[in-house]
């Protein structure tokens, strides 16, 4: 599917069909409802001449009133525009940008179940932005549209071949959707890794497409693979420690992004967990509601932290240096596996009694974060699938996120704000972290059932010793979707590969260079 900015109107396109976004109408003093929706007096006029007026009387007929989300579609006839779809985006002035992603993921599946070829989307200017509306329509659509069909022996071809973005022709829309496109690559490749199966995604398969990443853009970025025997030269007993039941050789992954020709005015680290299946180890994952089946998406940070590397390469913003730091391996059972009861050293000489092996992906973001405080970054930040607990509080669709800094929680909350993608701001409660002291080592890996999610980032905290603004987020919840939501499919969602690209480019635009 393709999407194109054009400077034609509803008046002007010809295609299959039309999407036509509405804003409800106020309600009047004293009102119990809304009145039902109606069109501005210019496509009043384009529905009188060019669809006989069937738009304006589906409305009525129906009682259309344009709330958030609603729908309503019909046929218009046999000629240039054969069907309609009138999307609702509620109130006029409480409309979000995340409104025209949704409606814009709406109308591609839409056009599938119409069967449309070619549609166009109407859609009113966000706040007279022409550049994000177009950004908005374009990720919202393409996200939609992707479908992950590599594991289908058959599979139906996409019907739908090509979107227009009416009324956005201008160089900043063109720009836009470009922008729009590449981002999507990022998720994509995120949202495709995580649905992999295991004996599809390998810790060398990381490794692989860092390598791969690199050497399509050879001018932007550098990919260095660390070994085990590497990784145990440098100290890192936590993640050699759940590495080493496996068959599979573990593959700490730093792949740098550096701009060209631009003077350097911010260094920061993104960080993500890596474990390309988890079975919990001695502590095995046992019994329903265990989720071993879907421990293929354990490595959820490490995608997204795939995916915004390739983000960033292609759109190469000024002034920003990124590292990107993914210690991968798996969690198995062997005659070799770590127990119960264990003591591991990490990078940073801290050790840590293994109270339960299946909290095994603190052990290696310990040695990933003190790896990447050693690189004199102004901020880290580390995304991973840390715990259930982080599900019990927000749910599916919130993400957790702690913070060292203010600066930086603004500046993460301002990204995903941008960007739709739902994360919550949670406490560094210090005094729970005598729940991970440990009688025999400096930290036990795991607290009480109480605060969960709160002593995961406390012991992650532990390792950031040097570089004063970090963040955890603990994306368990968002990472994968059972369902269809939104803009996302059934699997792997690319969360929080848009709000990553979106930190970076605002460091950019942002960046004081002297």
């Amino acid at each position: 599917m393709q999407i194109f900015s054009s400077t034609e109107t509803l008046g002007t396109w010809t295609g299959d069909g039309v999407v036509i976004a509405l804003f409800s109408t106020p309600k009047e003093d004293g009102a119990k409802e809304s009145p039902i929706a109606t069109l501005s007096a210019e496509l009043q006029e384009l529905d009188r001449t060019r669809f006989g007026g069937l738009v304006q009387a589906l409305l009525a007929e129906m009682e259309f009133k344009a709330e958030p989300g609603s729908t309503l579609e019909g046929r218009i006839g046999e000629g240039a525009i054969r069907r309609v779809l009138v999307l609702g985006l509620g109130s006029a002035d409480k409309a979000t940008l995340e409104q025209w992603r949704k409606g814009a993921a709406q109308a591609v599946r839409w056009a599938e179940r119409a069967r449309c070829p070619r549609i166009a989307l109407g859609f009113p200017l966000y706040q007279g932005d022409e550049g994000g509306t177009a950004q908005a329509l374009a990720e919202g659509g393409l996200l939609a549209a992707h479908q992950d069909r590599r594991f289908k022996s058959e599979s139906k071809p996409s019907l739908l071949e090509a979107v227009t973005l009416l009324g956005c022709g201008s160089e900043a829309a063109i720009a836009a959707v470009a922008t729009a496109q590449q981002v999507v690559d990022g998720v994509t490749l995120a949202r495709e890794l995580v649905s992999a199966p295991a004996n599809v995604v390998v810790p060398q398969t990381l490794a692989d497409r860092a390598i791969a990443l690199a050497q399509a853009y050879p001018r932007v970025l550098q990919a260095t693979i660390l070994e085990r025997e590497q990784c145990a030269e440098l100290g890192m007993g936590a993640f050699l420690g759940v590495a080493q039941a496996s068959e599979l050789p573990p593959k700490f992954i730093h792949l740098t992004y550096t701009p060209d020709h631009s003077p350097i005015a911010h260094k920061v680290a993104i960080v993500g967990k890596g474990l390309t299946f988890d079975s919990g180890g001695l502590n095995l994952k046992v019994g329903a509601g265990s989720s071993i089946e879907i421990m293929k998406m354990d490595m959820g940070g490490a995608a997204a932290t795939l995916g915004a590397a390739q983000a960033i390469a292609q759109m190469q913003p000024p002034h920003v240096q990124v590292h990107f730091i993914i210690a991968t391996c798996e969690n198995m059972i062997s005659g070799r596996a770590m127990h119960p009861g264990d003591i591991l050293t990490a990078a940073n000489g801290k050790t840590i009694e293994v109270n339960n092996t299946d909290a095994e992906g603190r052990l290696t973001l310990a040695d990933a974060l003190v790896y990447a405080d050693k690189l004199e970054v102004e901020a880290i930040v580390e995304l991973s699938t840390l715990t259930g607990a982080c599900i019990v509080a927000l749910g599916e669709a919130i993400a957790g996120l702690w913070t060292t800094e203010d600066s930086l929680r603004q500046q993460i909350e301002a990204a995903a704000a941008a960007t739709g993608e739902k994360i919550w701001a949670m406490p560094l409660e210090e005094s729970y972290l005598e729940q991970m002291k440990s009688m025999i080592a400096d930290y036990k890996n795991t607290g009480t059932r109480s605060g969960g999610a709160i002593t995961g980032a406390l012991f992650l905290k532990q390792f950031v010793e040097k570089t004063k603004a970090w963040a955890h987020l603990d994306i368990a919840g968002p990472v994968w979707s059972d369902k269809e939501s939104g803009y996302n499919n059934p699997g792997g969602t690319g969360f929080p590969v848009r709000t990553l690209v979106q930190w970076v480019r605002s460091l950019s635009t942002h960046a004081s260079v002297s």
